[in-house]
């Protein structure tokens, strides 16, 4: 079985050395690659002398385009799964073997490396932001519920690494996971621990987070019923 891990990278010059030399230490039986998205500090810098594994994208294309790269890079080197991990540190790869094991068992399409399978949310801004898009997501999909629907780390299937990487309208983005849903993909989640930035500031800040939650509501809510569905 071939895993990739894409990791993708803005402007993550003080942590991505971290990372990256944490997963080749430690978690060897990993290919890995950075999509470095067009980052503005030292990051490609950083990459090249280290001699990282990393694509170099000209412009800044966002999440979307990063993961849209990294899963063509998957798809046409053959991985089975891909796995996506933050460049910040947050996400612990000692969960990776955890979220295959699920995979396997329950033969599902994604893995979402949750923070909430068995542990409850905190009660802030954010995570009420999270629980209305849980809500929305199951009352939109007929009762289908995902805990942590923001989160980060995922692991896709061969099948996945082909729509996320080939069908212009998807987006590692909650409401992609809503429209999946009804689409028939099945998708699971396996608890993690995550950790705080190893450094930097994140770009999520209380308007931008708001401005995410409400994109994010109105398009599960109202936009997803016009796309295309491909039923599994």
């Amino acid at each position: 079985m071939k895993i990739l891990i894409i990791i993708p990278a803005y402007n993550e010059a003080e942590c991505i050395e971290t990372v990256v030399d944490n997963l080749t230490e430690n978690y060897p039986q990993y290919d890995y690659v950075i999509i470095n998205d067009g980052s503005t500090d030292d990051t490609r810098k950083i990459c090249a002398r280290r001699h990282f594994n990393f694509m170099d994208l000209p412009v800044n294309t966002g999440l979307s385009g990063a993961i849209k790269s990294g899963m063509r890079y998957a798809n046409y080197y053959g991985y089975d799964h891909v796995l996506q991990l933050d460049g910040d540190g947050q996400h612990d790869p000692a969960f990776i073997e955890d979220m295959v094991k699920e995979m396997e068992k329950s033969d599902c399409d994604i893995v979402i490396g949750s923070r909430f399978k068995t542990k409850k949310k905190p009660f802030n801004s954010r995570m009420i932001g999270s629980q209305i898009l849980t809500a929305a997501i199951w009352c939109t999909t007929g009762g289908k519920y995902i805990g942590d629907v923001t989160s980060g780390m995922r692991l896709f299937n061969k099948k996945m690494i082909k729509r996320f990487g080939y069908d212009i309208h998807y987006s590692p983005e909650p409401d992609t996971l809503a429209h999946l849903l009804n689409c028939g993909v099945k998708i699971r989640e396996v608890q993690v621990d995550m950790n705080e930035r190893l450094a930097g500031v994140s770009y999520l800040n209380f308007k931008s987070s708001a401005w995410y939650m409400m994109k994010m509501l109105f398009s599960i809510v109202l936009f997803q019923w016009f796309r295309k569905r491909v039923k599994e």
